[in-house]
């Protein structure tokens, strides 16, 4: 599992020409699910997520997490996280995970974030077409693989 958390002052995702999900200060979180990943995976990555301390304190240095900022989070699933590029210019995507594995571990992911962070997860739509809309802050980008975690 893969996720790439970014520093928002705001985000949304818009499905069908109407916002399906938004926040103020928090994460975009873009989650790639792959066919080996596991609800242990589902459980490290969240508690990873929202313990993560990258909003600046008073003394302009990361180390607050989402809880003491009260910042929410925005999850969206993306598969092309799992693209290889090594051959040719046309990505693959067989590392990706199948919507029948790749569904119920999205749906875990968002139960597990929303009670790891005390609030509802806001999210997008699995399979769905949808526009992502960030102001990233900083920028602060991380990136998160469940297969690295030592």
């Amino acid at each position: 599992m893969v996720a790439v958390i970014q520093r928002v002052s705001q985000a949304s995702v818009t499905i069908d020409n109407r916002i399906h999900g938004q926040i103020g200060i928090g994460f975009l979180v873009l989650l790639g699910i792959t066919h080996t990943d596991t609800p242990d995976d589902v459980e490290w990555l969240s508690k990873k997520i929202v313990g993560m301390r990258i909003f600046n304190d008073a003394d302009e240095k990361m180390n607050l997490d989402l809880a003491a900022v009260q910042g929410d989070i925005l999850l969206i699933s993306q598969f092309t996280l799992h693209a290889s590029t090594k051959k040719g210019n046309r990505p693959g995507f067989t590392e990706a995970a199948r919507p029948e594995v790749a569904i119920p571990l999205y749906e875990s992911m968002i139960g597990q974030l929303s009670r790891d962070l005390g609030k509802a997860v806001q999210t997008g739509q699995f399979g769905a077409d949808m526009k992502v809309a960030l102001l990233n802050d900083g920028p602060v980008t991380i990136v998160i693989d469940t297969k690295n975690r030592q």
